[in-house]
């Protein structure tokens, strides 16, 4: 009998049958909330009208027309579309497949654009699983441990994550660029740098946001020593935030900026954006792919764009956004098991410590278990799994999102008075 690798665990007990907007019916005949999103990709909620009706439309005129062999029309729409959203200046684009295969493209062009071999990221930063993505990886040692030796030429900084540090956010933010000043002295000098890697939220680190300081001083050093500014949009783009992109946060424009997740509803589709005098220094059949820029996923991509501007789904997801925190920070005043309480827009988690204040990974799990039990669906986070994320769709309502609080609010009370 065949079946799944083991390592494939599902965070939940569900068996999806069918989804629609933020919730998915299993076939156990339940109807669930669904505050994952496909880990934030479902955008536009699950099988929009629009999004299924683009979708089929183009199954039945062209599944795939391989883009460097044919152009087709969803591919130079989405181009169009993207032109309305994209950060000023960023007007050349290359496409791929999921977000790995985008934070590689946009590594390969910095170091061909520049000359230079060495990528810093943040400390903390999720950009993928495969071997160059991994090596930029420093969420959890899961990602990386056990194929070494990863690539070389990354070296590490410090992201100004005020909580685990224990210090205020100004303090944090000090440290974190007097530190990357300290790297490009002692490891990677900024001759040898090509590009600074940074998510606007850490994803899989725990939802920690950055902050104007922090991003503008990097775009500050960036700019002195001819180094490239990246932004890995890939969960935090697409309106996420509150914002179409959650550097607009911040007030910094990135050289090349990363996308994937929400882009297409669920369709694999990402993107590196970057300004076209930057993309001409990529070398010559360095950027392709069998399945990059699919028909059909541009044609849901250009959809979903609509979609959210069209709904109006950026100004949603902040409305929404602030009323799932509140309703988070009340919870967290009840329980002392809940540290903080963080992000922007609606990508929110709670941290759960013990009274010492160390990770407490295991009430977290109880926590996101209970809410399953409770027909809400959440997933794990953080380094030491002890974060408790929120991420629905932007089409959520008032109605849903008061819905998802009261479930959490009884999930955290089972978690936290059972053991």
């Amino acid at each position: 009998m065949t079946r799944l690798s083991e390592h494939l665990r599902q965070a939940t007990p569900v068996v999806a049958e069918r989804g629609e907007g933020v919730h998915l019916y299993g076939t156990d005949g339940r109807r669930y909330l669904d505050f994952t999103a496909g880990i934030g990709v479902t955008s536009t909620g699950h099988c929009h009208p629009r999004v299924v009706a683009a979708a089929q439309e183009q199954v039945a005129t062209l599944i795939h027309g391989q883009y460097t062999t044919v152009l087709h029309r969803p591919l130079q729409r989405l181009v169009e579309k993207l032109g309305q959203v994209l950060p000023e200046g960023l007007d050349s684009l290359f496409f791929a497949n999921c977000g790995s295969e985008a934070v590689e493209a946009a590594m390969r062009l910095a170091r061909q654009a520049t000359g230079r071999p060495n990528i810093v990221v943040a400390h903390g930063g999720f950009h993928g699983r495969t071997v160059a993505a991994a090596s930029l990886t420093t969420s959890g040692t899961k990602i990386r441990t056990g194929f070494g030796p990863l690539m070389a030429g990354v070296a590490i900084t410090p992201f100004p994550n005020a909580y685990h540090y224990g210090w205020d956010e100004e303090t944090a933010t000090r440290f974190a660029l007097r530190e990357f000043d300290h790297l490009l002295q002692t490891v990677s000098d900024p001759d040898d740098t090509a590009a600074v890697l940074v998510e606007p939220v850490l994803g899989e680190g725990g939802y920690v946001p950055a902050n104007s300081a922090f991003l503008q001083g990097l775009r500050e050093r960036a700019d002195r020593h001819g180094i490239l500014l990246v932004l890995d949009e890939v969960q935090t783009g697409v309106g996420r935030t509150g914002r179409f992109w959650g550097h607009d946060h911040f007030g910094v424009r990135p050289d090349i900026l990363i996308t994937a997740k929400g882009l297409a509803s669920g369709f694999p589709l990402s993107g590196i954006a970057a300004p076209e005098a930057l993309m001409h220094k990529a070398r010559p059949g360095s950027q392709g792919g069998t399945y990059g820029g699919n028909a059909v996923a541009c044609a849901a991509a250009v959809a979903t764009l609509e979609v959210v501007e069209e709904e109006g789904l950026v100004a949603n997801a902040a409305a929404m956004g602030a009323r799932l925190r509140s309703g988070l920070d009340d919870v967290a005043a009840k329980t002392e098991a809940i540290g903080d309480v963080r992000g922007l827009g609606l990508m929110l988690a709670s941290e759960f410590t013990t009274p010492e204040g160390e990770p407490d990974a295991a009430t977290a799990l109880r926590a996101q278990q209970a809410a399953a039990d409770e027909g809400l669906l959440l997933l794990l986070c953080g380094p030491w799994g002890n974060v408790v994320r929120m991420i629905p769709a932007l089409v959520v309502d008032e109605g849903q999102i008061d819905d998802g609080l009261r479930a959490w609010a009884a999930a955290v009370e089972t978690a936290t008075t059972t053991r």
